[in-house]
């Protein structure tokens, strides 16, 4: 049905230059929204998707244009043989600029996009090369074949050719392992590094595509106009661009479209419509412009893209390949113990928030971390999964020392986790949330991702991901938003996202927090069933019958000390256990 309708949309683009009577002013303001919707589809993706706001989109546009103008202009080539060059030169810049502005977060990203946006507006129009502020004209349009691309009906197929090819390969790349890398971004640092994700490169990764989309369309935009400067570069057209992700449909790459052809049809006719009204002693549209943009989010805060979909039918969910072959097993390490913590310290200043912990967990154990309140129990897993660096003392895995190291690291190692508080993407589905947890058994980047020669692996690890939400017994909220489940199930779902991994050690925070009686008991069951398989289960919990019911060995913590440690029977027995905080008769 998708493919079907791309077919009736490039048909139909196709066939506007050919309407008879319809005007070169019109197909000039669709070249101009074909311009702009590929940067606008770049944001679709650095911002809706990855969540990283950026306001300097159009300095990326110039940098594109720029490089052609001049090579042409100066240098004498030929307009296509600028576009790598072009390319290049914008993906340089964005590495430059990504490797400063990705590692800020808040507030701080967007007013760091702001301040190098509006430096290269200026820098542009500075530089003697690029013409200073009025810039480089008389730029050859492109040609094909010896024919001149000079008129917009001629150049219009080949910005649309690209804008549909753009979203095509961004689709293509949303639906992969690196896609779900990128949405990954929005659920946080921690929980992505925790499927062995790496932040930083993938928010690096995002940034230069969206730069190179931009400079692709200011290439085109150069041979379209045939002259550039600074002017189109500037931070407002950024704010522009952004209005039109925004609008279209954040997260929503045919909504870039949507966005662009709103914004600029918009703008056009109040140009024409406003001055007509109320004169032109001041400039009323820009007003009347915003007032509109204000409205329109508010009737579709989600965009209009997702307004528009829901007029028809949804189509139904993708089919899982249950045929697809398994992914490779992970060799199971024979060390005993499995998970070995000697006396591990970690201070924050003053405060120690846990003091010199020693304890074990033995392959095909399950060990609770149990303790009130502030006892140190997550501080412990964080130590364990390396969210924390460990202030002195050890923790060994398989024999291999992994205080320290990153939470990539050890959950190649074959070390999962859920959180205290769930962390789920409640906008993807349960299906592609648990994909999250194989991350690291697909080996399929970026590029294959962006040309779709990934289907192969991809269908084993969706495949996977249905396995292990079938095996926790969620399989028909497979398709289901992750957010529309209640509390208790998007921690069953967190346990399945977390068995992708195919772990050995499999880290459990209050997993049966929010589950009713019989979710308990199936919960019970499926760890003991882990445990029979060699899975060794270290887990945080405050339901003490769900506690004393499965496990095989208790640790007890109090302000970050050890307390006791022991089996269920002699924990419930404790004195100090009871003291602090099981509770003692009066």
């Amino acid at each position: 049905m998708r493919r079907f309708g791309l077919i009736i949309f490039v048909a139909i683009l196709a066939v506007i230059p050919l309407i008879p009577g319809l005007s070169v002013f019109w197909i000039t303001l669709l070249d101009n929204i074909g311009l702009a919707a590929l940067v606008a589809m770049g944001l679709v993706l650095l911002t809706g998707v990855g969540g990283l706001t950026s306001f300097g989109q159009a300095a990326f546009c110039g940098f594109g244009a720029y490089t052609s103008a001049v090579l042409t202009t100066r240098f004498g080539f030929d307009p296509w043989a600028t576009l790598p060059a072009a390319l290049a030169v914008t993906g340089l810049a964005a590495v430059v600029l990504g490797l400063v502005t990705v590692r800020l977060s808040g507030h701080f990203l967007p007013l760091g996009t702001i301040a190098w946006g509006i430096s290269l507006y200026y820098l542009f129009g500075k530089i003697e090369l690029l013409g200073r502020h009025d810039g480089v004209s008389g730029v050859p349009p492109l040609s094909i074949f010896g024919w001149s691309l000079i008129e917009p009906q001629a150049v219009y197929y080949v910005i649309w050719g690209f804008v549909v090819l753009a979203a095509i390969a961004t689709t293509n790349l949303l639906d992969s392992r690196t896609g779900r890398a990128i949405r990954a971004l929005r659920g946080g640092r921690v929980a992505a590094e925790a499927f062995g994700i790496e932040p930083a490169r993938v928010k690096l990764l995002v940034f230069v595509y969206a730069a190179l989309l931009a400079g692709l369309s200011g290439w085109l935009y150069a041979h379209v106009q045939r002259a550039v400067n600074p002017t189109p570069f500037g931070v407002n057209a950024g704010i522009e661009y952004l209005f039109m992700a925004v609008v279209g449909g954040a997260g929503q790459v045919w909504g870039a479209l949507v966005g662009a052809s709103l914004v600029i049809l918009l703008k056009d006719a109040l140009q024409r419509v406003v001055p007509f009204l109320f004169g032109t002693s001041a400039q009323y549209e820009t007003i009347v412009f915003g007032v509109l943009l204000v409205a329109i989010l508010q009737f579709a805060r989600e965009g209009l893209w997702p307004r528009i979909v829901a007029l028809f039918p949804e189509p139904p969910p993708p089919a899982v390949d249950r045929d697809a072959a398994p992914l490779a097993a992970r060799a199971k390490a024979a060390t005993q113990p499995l998970l070995a913590v000697a006396e591990a310290r970690k201070t924050f200043g003053g405060l120690v928030a846990v003091n010199d912990v020693s304890f074990q967990v033995k392959r095909g154990e399950i060990v609770a971390l149990i303790g009130p309140n502030g006892a140190g129990k997550s501080t412990t897993f964080n130590l364990i999964t390396g969210v924390l660096d460990i202030t002195a003392g050890d923790v060994t895995f398989a024999g291999q020392p992994i205080g320290g190291q990153r939470p990539q690291t050890i959950a190649g190692l074959g070390i999962a986790r859920s959180f205290q508080h769930v962390k789920l993407l409640p906008d993807m589905s349960v299906l592609d949330n648990v994909a999250l947890g194989a991350h690291l058994r697909g080996k399929a980047g970026f590029i294959q991702g962006l040309l779709r020669l990934d289907r192969a692996e991809e269908k084993r690890l969706i495949a996977e991901a249905a396995r292990q939400i079938a095996r926790v017994g969620l399989a028909e909220h497979m398709h289901k938003p992750a957010g529309s489940l209640a509390l208790g199930q998007q921690r069953i779902v967190e346990i399945a996202r977390a068995l992708c991994l195919d772990p050995d050690l499999l880290l459990l925070d209050e997993p049966a927090a929010g589950l009713r009686h019989l979710e308990k008991a199936a919960l019970s069951e499926l760890l003991r069933h882990l445990r029979s398989q060699g899975v060794s289960v270290l887990l945080v919990e405050h339901d003490m019958g769900f506690v004393m019911n499965l496990t095989d060995h208790i640790v007890v913590l109090d302000f970050g000390t050890k307390i006791a440690e022991g089996p269920p029977a002699a924990i419930k027995q404790n004195p100090a256990v009871l003291a602090a905080y099981l509770g003692a008769p009066e």
